[in-house]
């Protein structure tokens, strides 16, 4: 059983703190930074250990590789996948790859199975307090980091074991 979510690390990230005296309004420019990197990632609820894969974006194409590297990682176990209701989770590409995964089988038996969280309540995902864990430890170190390939491998870094 796992607990699965996204988490898209956006360079400028690490710059997420301002500080300032309170009877003075702080600007923060906004910028739309296009260097940006999306995990996937997944708590093993049993064992406990994290499983971290990036790609490319969050969608279909990327839900279904990770889905297929996680039944890779346990060909011989069936996989019950809690999640949020992204739209990219519910389409019909996911949706056609576990019928095709769990073709011919029962319910009981399907290699995996899909669960969703209910809606808008992140504290129910494990997998949040792993992607806020990595993202505090990037801000922290934020004077060794000062290109965006430099931060990637620091988040490529955090595991839970």
């Amino acid at each position: 059983m796992f607990f699965q979510d996204e988490s898209h690390l956006l360079w400028g990230d690490i710059c997420g703190y301002v500080w300032g005296k309170t009877s003075e309004r702080i600007e923060v420019p906004v910028m739309n930074e296009r260097q940006r990197q999306t995990y996937y990632g997944a708590v093993n609820l049993h064992s406990q250990e994290c499983f971290v894969k990036a790609y490319d974006k969050g969608n279909s194409e990327s839900t279904k590789a990770f889905l297929q590297y996680l039944s890779g990682e346990f060909p011989k176990s069936r996989i019950a996948m809690i999640w949020d209701g992204a739209s990219y989770h519910r389409s019909q590409e996911i949706k056609d790859y576990l019928a095709e995964v769990n073709h011919g089988l029962t319910e009981s038996d399907w290699k995996v199975t899909c669960i969703r969280f209910a809606p808008n309540d992140p504290t129910q995902n494990p997998i949040e307090d792993i992607w806020l864990q990595a993202k505090r430890f990037i801000r922290e170190l934020y004077h060794l980091c000062k290109t965006f390939s430099g931060v990637r491998p620091q988040f490529n870094t955090i595991r839970k074991e």
